[in-house]
């Protein structure tokens, strides 16, 4: 299946936004991302995402910050933040990134038992892991079509049609 760059994404468009879009927003890697979201909070298309979503970008964002800050070496972070919990209360910014995606003009969509057994469903038809059928499920139970993510894998779900940035 094929995909499309987000700066083809219509006017007036309701997309569903993946972590990796906010994740790449908020860490510099991709002007492409940076102006979708700024097409959502401008009104230009409508920006839906789930929670799901956002404690991927809580996860990443944390070990993203750990890093930069010099707290832990990169490799295994998740490991070392384990084993050393007052590290992780030092941590703060990216909790303070992630509460900024609502304000965006994005709308976040709660997860429920419903959601949970269609994406079993697209996990078997599709092959997608866990959270990623979460995502699609989101979407797809709210009728939206059009999915922003750098996630490949989404290609193969045959009821969305998948913007890319072309940045990274």
């Amino acid at each position: 299946m094929a995909s499309w760059t987000l700066d083809q994404i219509p006017e007036g468009q309701r997309v569903f936004i993946d972590a990796s879009i906010f994740i790449y927003h908020f860490t510099g890697a991709s002007p492409d991302c940076q102006d979708l979201l700024e097409d959502c909070e401008r009104g230009r298309i409508s920006g839906f995402t789930s929670v799901t979503a956002l404690a991927e970008v809580a996860h990443r964002l944390m070990t993203v910050e750990a890093v930069a800050k010099g707290l832990v070496s990169p490799g295994n972070v998740v490991r070392k933040l384990r084993e050393k919990p007052t590290i992780v209360r030092e941590l703060h910014a990216y909790q303070d990134q992630v509460e900024l995606i609502p304000l965006m003009g994005i709308a976040v969509l709660d997860l429920d038992l419903e959601i949970l057994s269609v994406a079993a469903g697209i996990r078997y038809r599709y092959g997608l892991l866990v959270n990623d059928s979460l995502l699609a499920a989101a979407a797809i139970s709210q009728g939206i079509v059009a999915m922003a993510s750098g996630d490949p894998d989404f290609e193969r779900v045959e009821q969305l049609r998948l913007f890319r940035p072309t940045d990274l």
